[in-house]
């Protein structure tokens, strides 16, 4: 498996990002860490692993992005409004900044033909980053695999709401879009599957689905939004079954 490493300074969030690129060629991935966590996580909990005959096959190439969720979400040492900014100029380095260095390293990997879109991935508050992405740029985004994620912004700030929290909100914006949106046709265009275990610590996780799962069903948008068993908890050995199972159909 082809390994790359990089450390490059990002302007809007004034700091080292790090990434690693695992694969030579195929559908750009986005992989988001789990909450707070480093962008070798997936790594070492053998999840890329877990990708790996897919990796190997030059159908996929995953970007392990860092987190910014020490600064944003899980600030509970500052207040909302600054959360909410810092998690707004995280969205704006992936978008402005980490896209055309995906679209940059995966149009040289596939011998100079650009993607046709990117695929985003995450556990738990990475699924939440996943599915967000999609759901507010799917010009860019139109593959999401999101696993055991709580979609809307209030349970990480609680009362405070302003524009970018509904803007960070992905179950809040699906709710109130109307059947005639533009981004609703784009949408029944993407490959979106959604999946959470009804096992340990998965009650609220569980819980978010089914209302994402309602929203995008009300949009008419085909979506496989799946229940895993009562024997598959919030934790790593149900991920790493999930993974290698959706990744064979959402990559077919």
């Amino acid at each position: 498996m082809k390994v790359e490493y990089y450390k490059e300074y990002s302007n809007i969030l004034g700091r080292d990002m790090e990434f690693k690129v695992f694969g030579h060629a195929g559908k750009p991935c986005i992989a988001f860490p789990a909450e707070a966590k480093r962008f070798y996580d997936y790594e070492d909990h053998g999840l890329i692993g877990a990708m790996e005959y897919y990796i190997d096959q030059g159908r996929i190439q995953v970007f392990c992005v860092d987190s910014f969720d020490n600064e944003s979400w899980s600030a509970n040492w500052k207040n909302p409004h600054d959360r909410i900014l810092a998690q707004e100029a995280y969205f704006n380095y992936i978008i402005n900044e980490f896209v055309p260095r995906v679209y940059e390293i995966n149009t040289k990997g596939n011998g100079g033909g650009v993607a046709d879109g990117i695929m985003t991935f995450g556990v738990s508050l990475g699924a939440y980053h996943a599915l967000n992405f999609l759901v507010r740029r799917p010009d860019i985004f139109n593959h999401v695999l999101a696993l055991s994620g709580i979609y809307h912004s209030g349970f990480f700030i609680k009362d405070y709401a302003d524009e970018l929290t509904f803007l960070n909100s992905p179950l809040d914006s699906l709710i109130v879009m109307h059947n005639n949106h533009p981004y609703v046709e784009l949408y029944k265009r993407a490959r979106i599957i959604i999946c959470v275990g009804q096992g340990a610590w998965e009650d609220i996780c569980l819980e978010e689905t089914r209302k994402v799962d309602q929203a995008l069903k009300n949009l008419g948008i085909p979506a496989w939004v799946d229940y895993w068993g009562y024997d598959r908890p919030h934790d790593w050995p149900s991920w790493l079954e999930q993974v290698p199972y959706f990744l064979y159909h959402i990559l077919d």
